[in-house]
């Protein structure tokens, strides 16, 4: 079949970037996550059968925070739709399991379910928080009423003012590395659920609310 010049553009070509690389997110981190549980579930089994030891006990923490690294990943970075929900205790899941293998630590109370886009939104600014917080410290999620909280102590903070000043105007990074691309999204996050950011951002403390 010949077309007229130039070539009709397909539908796909038309979404918006943000969209697209939603999409690329959303297969990337499903066609990890089966590979992954595969590995996990190798592990299990070895616990099992072999004695405990400090090596079986750094790789079932290593692959479990890889597990949930990929699962935070397709809801922080892959598609959603406003209608969409999640439980709680998917979210306190991921959690749990960036809690192993890492310095950080987390402690959480969370809703029965939330909205996916909320899940999004908070995973993302998990991310920036784990950006501030590279040496460690605890990282608490409260929700309460319909409002988000996260504060994160610790002995010492990372808070750079070109990653975290335009947050709560709503304004992206200029220049933000492929590690700190959360901070990009988080603006248009807040866009899509109608949130405004506020921070407290100090010595060995760190609050956000939404």
């Amino acid at each position: 079949m010949t077309y007229p010049y130039p070539p009709p553009r397909h539908e796909a070509m038309s979404q918006n970037p943000h969209d697209l690389a939603a999409l690329l997110g959303s297969r990337i981190c499903h066609d990890l996550i089966n590979p992954l549980g595969a590995i996990g579930n190798g592990v299990e089994l070895l616990r099992m059968t072999l004695p405990a030891s400090p090596e079986l006990d750094l790789i079932a923490d290593s692959v479990a925070h890889a597990q949930a690294r990929i699962r935070m990943f397709r809801i922080a970075f892959g598609t959603v739709r406003e209608e969409q929900r999640i439980s709680g205790r998917e979210i306190g899941s991921i959690l749990e399991g960036l809690g192993k293998g890492g310095k950080l630590r987390f402690a959480w109370s969370l809703p029965i379910e939330v909205s996916r886009q909320e899940a999004k939104l908070l995973l993302l600014l998990v991310q920036c928080c784990e950006n501030a917080m590279p040496w460690g410290g605890v990282l608490s999620i409260a929700h309460e009423g319909v409002e988000w909280q996260l504060s994160g102590q610790a002995s010492r903070l990372k808070i750079d003012p070109a990653l975290w000043d335009g947050l709560p105007q709503g304004e992206p990074p200029a220049n933000p590395s492929p590690a700190e691309v959360h901070f990009a999204l988080v603006p248009q996050m807040l866009s899509d659920t109608g949130r405004q950011l506020t921070m407290q951002l100090e010595d060995e403390l760190l609050q956000l609310s939404f």
